[in-house]
């Protein structure tokens, strides 16, 4: 099934516009887990067993298992997702960007090796560095707009013709690259204004939101700036908040919980 298709099918499914980030660290693992030699698969699949009824998709970091030498536990957890909770898309977490075959590869990885149903992407390097994923028509391709880091205005904020880069980003993508619908935008919840002006630009299109939970962003002020017309169109990220909400036996259960709480919260401001 199509990316797009997917996801909002799990919007009206779970009635949730959560995104569970799945960013392992085994220092924060409940004692249970610590030393096990399969600890980082058995973590992140209870965590998303508890989960997979209140999210609309699962988000899992690259890194955090290349770090661990665990890909074959990604490989693992998303097949696990496909298989135990169809119709929830997973979407690896990887900001790839880069030119000719090299980019030809890095969508063989996402797509061929780990089965995600999107990618995120960097697109600073134009269209032909991202053209082996936009090809994928049945495929996300989210691409990174307005982070939420301190530090993304450094050059997304630069002047642009009269107006930011980020918005220009947007605007081209919006405009050129999206002609099978599969694009997506990664727009960061502690800026909500600039969230808002990106919603302008693009319309309906799906935007990616990190930076709820730990990072402090808000959820009314993203909500406010952010939802579509449907009163949907946000993957709105939690990591840390919703993985280590709890640190005993129950951890999974404490996930459940937090997750359910951001959910129900998140639901209270659309209506």
């Amino acid at each position: 099934m199509h990316f797009m298709q997917s996801l909002q099918n799990a919007w009206n499914r779970n009635q949730s516009l959560v995104c569970v980030g799945l960013d392992p660290e085994p220092a924060k693992f409940p004692a249970q887990l610590q030393g096990r030699r399969d600890a980082v698969f058995e973590f992140c699949r209870d965590i998303v067993d508890a989960t997979a009824d209140l999210v609309c998709t699962f988000k899992p970091q690259i890194a955090h298992f290349a770090a661990l030498r665990a890909e074959d536990a990604l490989e693992r957890l998303i097949a696990h997702i496909h298989d135990k909770h169809p119709g929830v898309p997973v979407i690896l977490d990887a900001k790839r960007g880069d030119i000719g075959s090299t980019a030809q590869h890095y969508a063989s990885e996402a797509f061929e090796r780990y089965r995600a149903d999107a990618v995120t992407l960097n697109p600073y390097l134009g269209r032909d560095s991202i053209a082996p994923f936009l090809e994928r028509a049945d495929k996300g391709v989210i691409l990174l707009c307005r982070t939420s880091n301190p530090g993304g205005a450094d050059f997304q904020a630069l002047d642009c013709g009269g107006a930011p880069l980020y918005l220009r980003v947007a605007e081209t993508i919006a405009r050129d690259w999206n002609a099978h619908g599969n694009c997506a935008l990664v727009t960061g919840a502690t800026w909500p204004e600039e969230l808002g002006k990106v919603r302008t630009v693009v319309g309906d299109m799906p935007l990616l939101v990190p930076g709820i939970g730990a990072q402090g962003g808000d959820v009314a002020a993203v909500l406010r700036h952010g939802l579509a017309a449907g009163g949907d169109g946000l993957m709105i990220s939690s990591s840390r908040a919703i993985l280590y909400a709890g640190s005993g036996e129950d951890f999974a259960q404490a996930a459940r919980a937090a997750a359910q709480a951001l959910r129900d919260d998140i639901n209270r401001h659309r209506r």
